[in-house]
């Protein structure tokens, strides 16, 4: 009888604990839908604001998950307040947590970190075509954390900001025009002169190569079994691979119409007879 006397104790203190935090549980849920509507209304104008300015793209993305982020932390504040929770407990609680978080999440806090950096100093920017840790492809999107880049493949690559503000990168679209290096190889008993000026003539010719820089042919080395002949020319970025792959399949067209041999490794074998 004592036993369930206690337990039915418990049951009216639980009961009369629900009653009580019941309007404060009722406020907090409708502080959390009306706060994450409020979150949502509020990055759709950022967005607007965006696009009805011309802002850089890298900027726009930044922006809104931070102010996202953000906002959320401040809404979890203002629900667990709600909820009874006193300021300074936490206060006390935030605290030890992001010490925690802080130390567990060093990388992270590395790559926003360097998301900032990339923003302030703008090595790149949306739209741009990088090469950076391994990686070569057309920037997406920065985020706080990381930068999406599109390969050759069509393949979403994803860098940690942190990883790209602390090493090399190169970025292909700093400069309007872009100058290509094609090395060719010729056999020593072709005709050098006609080589050169067959490489010459299919720089003239193809219209998005510029003429001004001319383009350049020289002798690069004289290796074990070929001639190095080095082709250099400049193209406007938009016009780079279209230039390059032309070049290389005019050359191959060329030379073989001219006799000039390309060298390529050869096996010959012999077979002994006794």
């Amino acid at each position: 009888m004592k036993d369930l006397a206690n337990y039915q104790i418990h049951i009216d203190n639980a009961i009369k604990w629900l009653w009580d935090s019941l309007p404060h549980l009722i406020l907090a849920i409708i502080l959390f839908i009306v706060g994450l509507w409020s979150i949502r209304f509020i990055n759709r104008m950022v967005k607007s604001f965006f696009k009805k300015h011309e802002y850089d793209p890298s900027l726009e993305t930044f922006l809104q998950s931070l102010i996202s982020i953000v906002l959320k932390i401040i809404l979890f504040v203002l629900v667990i307040t709600q909820l009874g929770v006193q300021s300074s407990s936490l206060v006390a609680i935030i605290g030890a947590a992001g010490l925690a978080i802080g130390l567990a999440l060093q990388g992270s806090l590395a790559n926003f970190a360097g998301g900032v950096l990339i923003l302030l100093f703008k090595p790149f920017k949306v739209g741009d075509f990088i090469s950076a840790q391994g990686v070569d492809g057309t920037v997406q999107e920065i985020s706080i954390f990381t930068t999406k880049l599109t390969t050759f493949g069509n393949q979403l690559a994803i860098v940690p900001n942190g990883q790209l503000s602390n090493n090399n990168i190169i970025n292909y679209n700093a400069k309007d025009t872009r100058r290509d290096k094609i090395i060719i190889g010729i056999g020593y008993g072709s005709n050098l002169k006609k080589a050169k000026d067959i490489l010459l003539d299919i720089c003239a010719s193809k219209e998005s190569i510029l003429k001004d820089p001319e383009p350049v042919v020289y002798v690069d080395a004289l290796a074990d079994s070929s001639v190095n002949l080095t082709l250099r020319f400049w193209a406007k970025n938009e016009d780079f691979w279209d230039a390059h792959f032309h070049v290389l399949e005019e050359t191959k067209l060329a030379f073989d119409k001219e006799g000039i041999e390309i060298p390529f490794p050869q096996v010959v074998q012999y077979n002994k007879q006794a």
